[in-house]
This record gives C-alpha cells, sequence and structure tokens, in this order.
C-alpha cells in the first residue's frame, strides 16, 4: 500500500484539464491508497465555505466518494484556500491538518508543509500571510458578499502577480535556513512541501547528518504526486 501527496492544483473552471485530472486521479490512484493527503492550493481561489460554485461542488463531492470508499484524505491550507472551513471538512470528509504536521510514514517521521511559511525572504508576503490567517480578518471577510470577495480576490491576484514580476527567484523560494529551523524544531530529517511549484529532492545540511526537502509540483501542465511506501518516497510526473 501507498501513502499519496499531491498540492497545488489549483481547481479552476478555466483550467478544465486539470480537473479532469484531478478527477481521474481520485477514481484511480487514491482509491487504492493507505491516505491521501492535500498540502494546500488545492483551489485556484476558495471565498469561504458558502461559495455555491458548481466547479468545486463537483469537486467536493469526488472527494467525499474517495473518503467513502475508506480512504482517509487529509488536507493542509495553502496560500490560496487558506479559508476553507468545518463546512467544507463536512462536506467532503477530510481531516483538516495544521501547518506544519508531523506524521509517521512506515517508521519514518516526516514534517508535511504547505511552503509558503518558509518564503520567509519575501517579508511582505509573511505579514500578509499572518494577516490572512488571523481569524478575525476571516470573520470580517465572510460577513462580505460572494461579489465582494470575488473582487477583492481579483485585485490581490492582480496585485500578486505584479510583485511576483518585480520579485527574483531567491526571495520567491523557501529560505535554507528556515528549513533547517524548521526540520530541528519538530526533530525529523525529512520534510516534503509544495508551494514553490518547482518539483525536486533536495539533500539539507543539518550539520553532522544530512536531511531530505521534497517538493512537489504544480498540476498547470501535468499532475505531481509524491507516492510513498515502505521502500521510501517517489517524487513522479503524471502525463495527461
Amino acid at each position: 500500500m501507498t501513502t499519496l501527496f499531491i498540492s497545488d492544483l489549483h481547481l479552476d473552471a478555466g483550467q478544465p484539464d486539470i480537473g479532469e485530472q484531478f478527477l481521474s486521479f481520485l477514481n484511480s490512484d487514491a482509491r487504492e491508497a493507505d491516505a491521501l493527503y492535500i498540502l494546500g492550493d488545492l483551489f485556484e481561489a476558495w471565498l469561504g465555505d458558502d461559495d455555491p460554485n458548481p466547479y468545486y461542488g463537483e469537486m467536493k463531492s469526488a472527494i467525499r466518494e474517495v473518503v467513502d470508499a475508506g480512504v482517509p484524505v487529509n488536507f493542509m491550507h495553502g496560500n490560496r484556500d487558506f479559508m476553507i472551513g468545518a463546512r467544507f471538512a463536512g462536506e467532503t470528509g477530510v481531516s483538516i491538518i495544521a501547518d506544519p504536521t508531523v506524521i509517521n510514514l512506515y517508521g519514518r517521521d516526516v514534517v508535511l508543509c504547505h511552503g509558503d511559511a518558509l518564503c520567509t525572504d519575501d517579508l511582505p508576503y509573511q505579514k500578509m500571510r499572518a494577516m490572512t490567517r488571523d481569524p478575525e480578518w476571516q470573520a470580517m471577510m465572510l460577513q462580505k458578499s460572494i461579489e465582494e470577495r470575488i473582487a477583492i480576490a481579483v485585485k490581490v491576484r492582480k496585485e500578486s502577480i505584479a510583485r511576483g514580476e518585480s520579485l527574483s527567484d531567491e526571495i520567491m523560494d523557501v529560505n535554507q535556513d528556515s528549513v533547517i529551523a524548521t526540520l530541528r524544531e519538530h526533530e525529523v530529517d525529512t520534510m516534503l512541501h509544495g508551494h514553490t511549484h518547482r518539483p525536486a529532492v533536495h539533500a539539507v545540511d543539518l550539520g553532522g547528518s544530512i536531511g531530505t526537502r521534497i517538493v512537489l509540483g504544480d498540476w498547470y501542465e501535468h499532475g505531481s504526486v509524491v507516492r510513498w511506501d515502505e521502500s521510501g518516497p517517489r517524487l513522479e510526473t503524471m502525463g495527461r
């Protein structure tokens, strides 16, 4: 049996190929797994559990079918879907896990993250991240109509794209000191995350030992998955 990890699908009706691949994945690989972990940014934008978006409703139903088939599905907030809450969990059957979370995989402790909290060189983003994770800020947003939230999300997204074009790759990537600090804090030598859209397996110098950082890719051009069984992890690309 295998535990599966995915992230950064950015599901949106405007990108139907991604949704089709996700549904196929849920109806095949996911049904045979020990568990499925979704490490954030499952959706392009999540404006609240009360969003009536029918496309998102289709995806929620498909996830529910996997859970009802006996496969535990765990979800971690990303920087696009941090407002997913209890109603979503109830409708889909997923367990919402904290960022970061340590799990044991076939005898090996691994820390799971979305990855954005590790990008500590991007100080404006970290400030915004702290604000948007504040329960009071989220409650304020949820008091607005869906239409108002959509307008805000569109504006913020445009600003984010414009800002990202002016930043270096180094600033937008994870900070190595933050990676090492997180591994040491949780007393593990292995990390798995998404967010950066740069799939790879990295060696991490922990000063006396070598750790491992596994990065999931996005699903814009093809799927990305980590399959983890008793023999260890495999980072794979899934064609369309």
